[in-house]
């Protein structure tokens, strides 16, 4: 089973972001919660390759405005 290790930022913000596992792999467009934030990937790159089945990845978010 793939374990993905995400971090995220948050773009125009301060909030600090995460690092959280993962079963399956973020998608652009995706809305995440983190604490009482909603989130919007915009952007997602692999950090390191593969090793094993761990994936190392960042994604880019922006706050969803309501």
């Amino acid at each position: 089973m793939a374990i993905y290790k995400v971090s995220y930022v948050v773009t125009k913000s301060n909030h600090p972001g995460g690092i959280v596992n993962l079963d399956k792999q973020p998608e652009v467009g995706e809305i995440i919660n983190m604490g009482t934030f909603d989130l919007e990937v915009i952007e997602i790159f692999e950090l390191i390759p593969p090793r094993g089945d761990f994936y190392y990845l960042h994604a880019t978010c922006k706050i969803v405005e309501e």
